[in-house]
């Protein structure tokens, strides 16, 4: 590890994972390849990540899950990685539109309730690591924007192409 990255991840609590070329400035960016701005090298899919337990406040992962194999094990490492009441804002494209089919390299599909599985609003959970829904936004597509807010949600399931991406506001709930 070079001199310039353990100053930067001794002075940062902020991840950006899956940066690819978009490297986020005060963040530790991490991908899995060696592109410029990339402080870590990493496959999101290999556990752990080479990251110490409750280090970080912040973490944001832009249009990333959707390319990873298993997204419950990917929470639950972020839940490892980030303290009580961390924030995690993640960017995902939205099942009902068609930038979630035409990338072949898509392994998931999300809608409104996806992350309500890691959450106490759901029965039936699939891991131990519990994060609060702090808030989902709808990002509309051109024709989703003729639609007011409140209804875009309901004419994207008849319609589709209404609601382009959903980026989910998360808080870490760590158990004392």
């Amino acid at each position: 590890m070079n001199k310039q990255l353990k100053k930067t991840m001794k002075e940062s609590d902020k991840l950006c994972i899956g940066c690819g070329i978009h490297a986020m400035k005060g963040f530790i960016n991490v991908d899995i390849g060696p592109f410029q701005g990339v402080d870590v090298v990493h496959d999101l899919n290999v556990v752990p990540y080479p990251f110490k337990s409750n280090s970080f406040r912040l973490v944001v992962g832009h249009h990333v899950l959707e390319h990873l194999t298993d997204v419950t094990q990917v929470m639950d490492e972020l839940y490892r990685i980030c303290k009580d009441k961390a924030e995690v804002i993640i960017t995902v494209p939205y099942y009902h539109s068609q930038g979630a089919f035409q990338d072949i390299t898509h392994k998931h599909f999300f809608a409104v309730t996806s992350f309500d599985y890691f959450s106490d609003k759901w029965v039936h959970k699939y891991t131990d690591s519990q994060f609060r829904v702090k808030k989902v936004r709808m990002i509309p597509t051109r024709l989703g924007k003729c639609f007011p807010p409140s209804l875009r949600h309901w004419a994207s399931l008849v319609f589709g192409e209404i609601i382009r991406e959903l980026t989910f506001e998360l808080e870490v709930v760590k158990r004392k």
